[in-house]
């Protein structure tokens, strides 16, 4: 068994095993383009030559990232392979000197057992948002959010708008 970074190749399969648990509504789906313009997020877990298990870690600011997309396949469920997958989460957050990790998850005992603790949705910084926003579930979530402190003592820097610089563009309107 291998816990590897993902290849385009693997945007297939990384996609079946996703879906596959979105179709029993234990977690969003993901559509292919998804997954191929986030493609360097995954992690992989390869059995015998054979994709079984992925994991994302979806960098949303300067000092945090989340751990979303797990799945292992059925057939190689209780070797660990989801707890590998996200250690080289974990590990890869840890070479990137962020603070924080979380999670939205419905499998609260799993990353409990990783040091992951419970927090209020609304405690959450409003930059983890931004794909809530368009999900069906944006007015009545029923994850639980989790997070992991890699630093002690040190939680991530609140979002300061001052320190994005977006420009505004004036659209005009074109007679012809």
């Amino acid at each position: 068994m291998e816990i590897r970074k993902a290849k385009t190749a693997d945007a297939v399969r990384i996609h079946e095993l996703v879906n596959q648990y979105a179709r029993q509504e234990q977690m969003l789906p993901r559509t292919m383009l998804s997954i191929y313009e986030n493609i360097r997020d995954f992690h992989v877990a390869e059995l015998d030559g054979k994709v079984v298990g992925c994991s994302g870690l979806h960098f949303t600011w300067g000092d945090m990232a989340e751990v979303r997309s797990l799945a292992v396949d059925e057939s190689a469920g209780k070797r660990g392979l989801g707890r590998k997958l996200v250690e080289a989460n974990i590990a890869e957050a840890r070479e990137h000197g962020l603070v924080q990790v979380y999670a939205f998850t419905y499998v609260t005992e799993f990353f409990a057992k990783l040091g992951f603790r419970v927090v209020a949705h609304d405690s959450m910084p409003r930059k983890v948002w931004m794909d809530c926003i368009n999900c069906p579930k944006f007015n009545c979530c029923d994850e639980v959010a989790m997070v992991l402190d890699l630093v002690e003592g040190v939680n991530p820097e609140p979002f300061d708008v001052s320190q994005v610089n977006i420009p505004i563009v004036k659209l005009e309107k074109r007679v012809g």
